[in-house]
């Protein structure tokens, strides 16, 4: 049973008495009185504020006797009125319960009943009682009231109805003050109108109005919140220059500014300069600097700022901003374990988190496909009454859209309508990747459609997503189709579009198509970015233009735009493929320089220069030199040492580095398993082949028909026909599709030792596979039945090729002519 305790806070009334008996002083009417209420086992407390205002008793004489003996009419004190209000239904009017309140009569009670009517913010309300006030006989309105009204404007972003308040006062001969301007500045802030903020500032020196500091922290504010820190910082200097100094409010909004403006390295700087002057800094300082940190990369940095906040001496303990900072600075660089750790610190350090704070650990869960976690983080939030806004239907939407799950995307999309959240663009464009991403182009291309029926205008990354979809599924007609759309919808493509569509003509074969759209970016002044460079060169390599991937490396030099490795790599390969060992060793050197370490990639493009060019001596220390740089060799550059040993003559060495690879548990490929084969048959290390075979037996799924083949061969060659049966075998157990040409090579060998038997079984084998047989194949065997089987088997064979025609197997029928059998 929770413990609920309440008790009343009262501050003593002043020892002076009223000038009138039976009459109340202001001090005394107007006397706040808070009432606290505490349940120590929810560990909750709630404190309200009573305010009496003038009764009964200090109303007129006159009013005193109209409404005596009415008993329509109620001494309620002014918090007893507010209460009253508040449970109106939107339909009912508020002069029924005002024309029946005895303190209407008492003119000073009307500013605060509209200063407890905006602390509750109840802006409708205050609307109607303030229309309801200047309807009453010889009353006028105040600049208090109007600077009230003003600013509970400003907090609901009505910024119209506030300037229209301002002109009002004036034609009720109401004079604004600083307080009024002040309101009415704050409120084009809010809104974002930064340059009304500055003229009502004009307006205001104008009237020789002096400016407070407040004034002009709202003006700045209002500069910096739109993203305009220079003009910010001008403000501030005038201010300095007219005799106000700066606070640290004024700091803090400064360095907002920069933040907005997206200046992150002068904020820091602006810091040092406030530490210089020692300026204290709060909560709000070091929460800026922290996202300024992570905005630069610096997570170490940024941490650190958290930790010493978190230490038991700080000032500056952080608060729940500071928290979901650092969970979006983990999310950023995909820690999320550490995300949900901070979050956990968070609620131990009894902060309550907001929608904001499970926004971010939702959207850490979302980028990753998470969308166990994601959905329990939202279920969580309505655990604890927090009503989810569009961002937590969109990360829901978009971690079942990472999870490959568009269905569940659409319905948690659907959810959002019954729950009356209106999708905005980032919805519609989440939704599209759902289905895009996981190859349903015509279902993200009908949601595209449909955003534009619900009124949402598509955006730049409307059109990316669809492109990468298109890009996905290698219909180079869709790309075609979205970049007309775009065009017709007057969405102009940024570096990013074009890059997606570049690419989707690349993956599609349309080298020539990308290289155009490539001109037109360039026409059109779109600049050209390392991404841009890169799927150019890497599609030119994919499609062996190699020269034409060369010129992109020196254009991109031109424009002095820098080289990634995935540009080095390729380029790389480029020189590789063209036999240019002296290029690729040149290349391979400057990104060394360029302090971009080569990976894995780059170096086994070298190995492959090198293996081309034959020097297997230099692939040799290459391969030691990526060891020796903590580069793990892959299966790829594994291989292609492997052809360098072979091809220089050291196949012996091909096996140390097949111990080496077991050893590392690097995952054996065809190509590996096509070298180790050539290494046994170069030095008749058969034992170790046929070893080999059994160690064949999980990669052969995945092994080429063209690989196997040679490996048939090359073991059937080398007269080892047994080995190569029991690798064949092995392959038609692995369930690998076999061709003609499999059999061809089973044929040729198991004929060159001379066993006929096997041969026509072979036959059989391929009858039954339904793969027809060529005439040669059957010429071989005829061949070999009248040259060496000899009298007693040549009959046989005939009986044994004629059994196969009369089986239907063979539709080309076996005629004899001049005592030999011709197809």
């Amino acid at each position: 049973m929770a413990t609920v305790t309440n008790f009343k806070l009262v501050t003593p009334p002043e020892s002076s008495r009223a000038d009138k008996p039976g009459a109340t002083k202001a001090s005394e009417a107007f006397q706040e009185k808070k009432s606290v209420s505490v349940n120590y086992d929810r560990g909750e407390h709630e404190v309200s504020v009573r305010v009496g205002g003038f009764r009964k008793a200090d109303i007129p004489r006159r009013y005193r006797l109209r409404v005596e003996n009415d008993r329509f009419q109620k001494d309620w004190s002014v918090s007893e009125v507010v209460d009253r209000l508040m449970a109106l239904n939107r339909w009912e009017e508020v002069d029924g319960v005002l024309n029946s309140w005895v303190g209407r009569f008492a003119r000073r009670n009307f500013p605060v009943l509209i200063r407890e009517l905006s602390r509750r913010g109840c802006i409708e309300l205050c609307v109607n009682v303030f229309k309801w006030m200047k309807i009453q006989k010889n009353y006028s309105a105040r600049n208090d009231i109007y600077n009230m009204m003003i600013r509970l404007h400003a907090r609901h972003n009505w910024v119209d109805q506030a300037r229209g308040l301002f002109f009002e006062m004036q034609k009720w001969s109401c004079k604004p003050d600083a307080e009024t301007y002040d309101a009415l500045i704050n409120a084009h802030g809010r809104a974002g109108q930064w340059r009304w903020a500055m003229n009502l500032m004009d307006d205001m020196l104008r009237a020789a109005i002096a400016p407070s500091r407040s004034t002009y922290n709202n003006l700045i504010n209002a500069c910096g919140s739109s993203g305009n820190w220079r003009e910010a910082l001008e403000v501030c200097m005038k201010m300095t220059d007219n005799g106000v100094g700066p606070d640290l409010v004024t700091h803090n909004i400064v360095l907002s500014a920069y933040k907005s403006g997206r200046q992150y390295s002068k904020a820091l700087s602006y810091f040092e300069l406030m530490n210089g002057a020692k300026v204290r800094p709060d909560t709000t300082t070091f929460n800026i600097i922290i996202y300024c940190l992570s905005k630069l990369g610096q997570s170490s940095q940024a941490l650190d700022v958290f930790n010493s906040m978190r230490e038991k001496r700080s000032e500056c303990r952080p608060d729940v901003v500071t928290f979901t900072s650092i969970m979006h600075l983990y999310s950023v660089t995909g820690e999320i374990e550490n995300c949900r750790a901070v979050f956990e610190a968070m609620l131990a350090e009894g902060l309550k988190p907001n929608i904001v704070s499970f926004n971010a650990l939702m959207g850490a869960y979302a980028v990753h496909g998470m969308s166990d976690n994601a959905l329990s983080v939202f279920e969580e939030i309505k655990r604890n009454g927090i009503i989810p806004d569009v961002v937590s239907y969109t990360s829901l939407l978009n971690s079942y859209g990472r999870s490959r799950q568009p269905g569940k995307a659409k319905e948690v999309f659907l959810m959002m309508r019954k729950e009356r959240r209106k999708p905005n663009v980032v919805t519609y464009n989440a939704l599209i990747d759902a289905y895009g991403s996981n190859g349903f182009l015509p279902e993200a291309v009908e949601i595209f459609r449909q955003m534009e029926q619900d009124g949402i205008k598509p955006n730049v990354v409307s059109v990316c997503t669809l492109l990468a979809a298109c890009s996905r599924s290698k219909k180079k007609v869709n790309v075609e189709t979205v970049l007309s759309a775009a065009q017709s919808r007057g969405i102009n493509l940024n570096t990013a579009a074009y890059n997606s569509a570049i690419g989707s003509y690349i993956n599609a074969a349309e080298l020539e198509k990308a290289i155009a759209l490539y001109q037109t970016m360039r026409k059109k002044k779109v600049k050209a970015d390392s991404v841009t460079f890169t799927i150019l060169i890497s599609g030119s390599c994919r499609m062996s233009k190699y020269p034409e991937a060369i010129s992109y490396l020196k254009e991109m030099k031109d424009l002095s735009i820098p080289l990634t490795k995935e540009v080095y790599s390729s380029v790389l390969c480029a020189y590789s493929k063209q036999g240019q060992v002296t290029e690729a060793e040149s290349i391979f050197n400057e990104m060394k320089l360029a302090g971009c370490e080569p990976d894995v990639i780059a170096y086994t493009s070298m190995l492959h220069a090198y293996n081309a060019s034959e020097k297997w001596g230099n692939a040799c220390d290459l391969f030691l030199e990526m060891e020796a740089n903590g580069i793990e060799p892959d299966s790829i550059a594994c291989s292609a040492l492997m052809r360098a040993f072979n091809k220089g003559g050291q196949p012996s060495n091909v096996f140390v580095l097949m111990d080496l690879m077991q050893e590392k548990e690097v995952p054996f490929t065809g190509a590996v398993f096509f070298e180790i084969f050539s290494a046994c048959n170069t030095l008749q290390e058969w034992k170790r082949a046929i070893d080999l075979i059994q160690m064949m037996d999980p990669y052969l799924p995945s092994l080429s028909i063209g690989l196997t083949n040679q490996m048939l061969h090359l073991l059937g060659k080398s007269g080892k026909v047994e080995a190569m049966m029991k690798l064949f075998y092995k392959i038609i157990a692995s369930g690998v599709e076999i061709n003609l040409k499999t059999y061809a090579i089973l044929l040729e060998q198991v004929l060159a030792v001379g066993n006929w038997r096997k041969y026509i079984e072979v036959l059989e084998w391929m009858s039954d596979a339904g793969i027809q047989p060529s005439n040669q194949m059957y010429r071989d065997i005829i061949s070999f039945g009248e040259r060496s089987a000899g009298t007693e088997f040549e009959p046989l064979i005939r009986q044994k090729l004629e059994s196969l025609r009369n089986k239907g197997e063979d539709p080309s029928p076996l005629h004899r002519h001049e005592g030999t059998l011709m197809l």
